[in-house]
């Protein structure tokens, strides 16, 4: 399967004559959609099949970051104001209902995802909430308990996969310990491994997901050098072993200030750590030129991987 080892974003609403060249002759693996690029129903539909015609691939990936609450790329055509933190709670108060709740609340914002053309969903957030956590994680989180976070999350995948949509954890193994965004800085956790392990890896343990993104973190007792989206020994010997994770690995975002590199080399050392797939999310068509030419095709494992995931689309 001839295809880049990275998914694409875009600059507006349409797709422009540099963008059209992008997708038809470029071959990246996928692209993701944000609120820039959605303007109302008809126009979504319209971009998302303009974009599998000159893919020419009926399941070409489409992502999105549809969480809902605070981070939603959909605001100007639905409202859904509610978090994980929302289904966390409810859970705590009535375990069933919260189940009925949020399997409704998936199957609905599938059905219309599907109807836009959009296969692949940026969620569950598997980080497990910490007294100083983060603010951008805050409510994104199901929980402080990661018994309620794992099966919240667990829940959550399973239903979007029934509704043919994959699902992307994020962010493994774990962003709930960091204390500062990594939009805006790289964050350091200083806890040692058992700590982490009994805590924010376990919801991402075994996971059925398609996909997972990983943390821009540096969890210093376990690589001091490299964040875990540029340390093979995270990404083998954690995602891949401890936590058994057999899924396609994207990266987060490479335009992120938490790496320190230029763009092309954040791409680079993210697939050299293990990384499957690069995300890049500020829709600069010369950046995506400039990565698109300088990456690789994906290698057997993603292909085959892309393979399973056009089938389960079936």
């Amino acid at each position: 399967m001839k295809r880049k080892a990275l998914i694409v974003s875009i600059k507006g609403t349409s797709l422009s004559r540099m963008e059209k060249i992008l997708l038809s002759k470029e071959k990246p693996w996928g692209i993701i959609l944000f609120k820039r690029n959605l303007k109302s129903y008809n126009q979504i539909k319209k971009l998302t099949a303009h974009i599998r015609k000159l893919t020419k691939n009926k399941h070409f990936p489409v992502l999105i970051d549809e969480e809902g609450s605070n981070v939603t790329r959909l605001s100007k055509i639905i409202s859904h104001n509610i978090s994980a933190n929302f289904f966390g709670n409810l859970y705590e108060i009535n375990k069933i209902f919260c189940f009925k709740i949020l399997k409704h609340y998936i199957f609905s914002l599938s059905k219309f995802l599907t109807e836009l053309g959009i296969n692949i969903n940026t969620i569950p957030v598997l980080d497990v909430l910490r007294n100083r956590t983060s603010k951008v994680i805050g409510n994104r989180s199901f929980s402080k308990n990661k018994k309620i976070v794992k099966d919240l999350g667990n829940f959550t995948i399973k239903n979007l996969h029934l509704n043919k949509v994959a699902a992307v954890i994020k962010h493994i193994p774990g962003h709930g310990a960091a204390k500062t965004d990594s939009h805006i800085s790289m964050p350091k956790v200083l806890l040692q491994p058992k700590k982490l392990e009994q805590i924010d890896f376990y919801p991402f343990k075994l996971s059925k997901a398609k996909l997972a993104m990983t943390a821009h973190i540096l969890y210093t007792k376990i690589d001091k050098s490299s964040v875990a989206t540029h340390s093979n020994k995270i990404i083998k010997n954690i995602i891949r072993k401890k936590l058994n994770f057999k899924g396609i690995l994207i990266s987060d975002d490479i335009s992120m200030k938490a790496l320190k590199y230029d763009l092309v080399t954040n791409a680079k050392k993210s697939l050299d750590a293990g990384c499957n797939l690069v995300l890049y999310c500020a829709g600069k068509t010369n950046d995506n030129f400039k990565l698109i030419q300088s990456l690789p095709y994906i290698d057997k494992f993603t292909s085959k991987k892309t393979s399973e995931f056009f089938n389960f689309l079936r």
